[in-house]
């Protein structure tokens, strides 16, 4: 039988998701605590690779098992078995042809950036920060020539395996409330490194680097080699898979668990 999962984890104690010859890979670690409760060898599907350091509040994976058990077994079972960094969320029986990536429509990202001259202490490794002030304004207009389909390889890492760098964006906000700003993408799929180099450019603009011409520039040159450095993995958070609502997941389909901004 085939299952899904809805999982969330802290990026700060993995590699980042994909597992790694050492075992320190998210993927790492829910496998090793599946394969307890199946008691057979577990391998899972995940809806978006992440990198080390970032997080996840909605991740969706999937596998196969001959092992029959309670859904429960599923989700508290398996809990029991991870780090306190990684909880499985909810579980579900689905078709052999429903796959985790493959089925996904849309992704969604939010980065979480402290906008103030002290460096965080509750939030280090949970949230971006940087010191200077930021026009938020100038992040947003600036943000909104991102909206639709484009080529991202001004913001695609150089070691990107997708073979198009074409990807079409919904949506892009930017929000802030007090010190905190919040960058939130949704997007048919995302090229490595994306989201990140996306939110250094938008930085260069918001503390005036950068102008609105400037960024339109960098995504028609087409060139990462022009743009600004990739910013820090910390506050960058998986925090929704779209899913059609002929699957039997939770939500109808569309898994969103948003990242609030903390009061400050």
């Amino acid at each position: 039988m085939r299952l899904a999962l809805g999982v969330e984890y802290d990026g700060r104690a993995f590699t980042g998701w994909q597992t790694q010859p050492g075992g320190t890979g998210v993927q790492d670690a829910l496998e090793r605590a599946l394969a307890e409760i199946a008691d057979e060898p577990i391998g899972v599907m995940c809806a978006g690779r992440t990198d080390a350091g970032v997080h996840a509040t909605a991740q969706v994976v999937h596998f196969d098992t001959k092992a029959s058990r309670p859904l429960g077994a599923w989700v508290r079972g398996v809990n029991a078995h991870l780090p306190d960094s990684v909880a499985v969320t909810w579980a579900v029986p689905v078709a052999d042809d429903f796959h985790a990536r493959f089925s996904a429509t849309g992704r969604r990202y939010r980065y979480l950036l402290l906008n103030r001259p002290v460096r965080p202490a509750l939030q280090a490794g949970r949230a971006g920060w940087f010191h200077a002030p930021l026009d938020e304004t100038a992040m947003v207009e600036a943000a909104r020539l991102l909206v639709g389909e484009h080529d991202f390889s001004a913001f695609r890492a150089a070691e990107c395996q997708a073979k198009s760098p074409v990807r079409h964006l919904r949506e892009v906000c930017v929000q802030r409330r007090g010190n905190w700003i919040s960058f939130d993408f949704e997007a048919n799929a995302f090229l490595h490194h994306m989201i990140r180099n996306l939110v250094g450019a938008l930085v260069y603009v918001g503390k005036g680097a950068l102008d609105r011409d400037g960024f339109a520039e960098l995504l028609a040159r087409r060139d990462r080699r022009l743009s600004p450095p990739t910013f820090s993995p910390a506050g960058l958070y998986l925090c929704g898979v779209t899913y059609p609502d002929r699957w039997s997941l939770p939500d109808g389909g569309r898994i969103i668990a948003p990242v609030e901004l903390p009061l400050s």
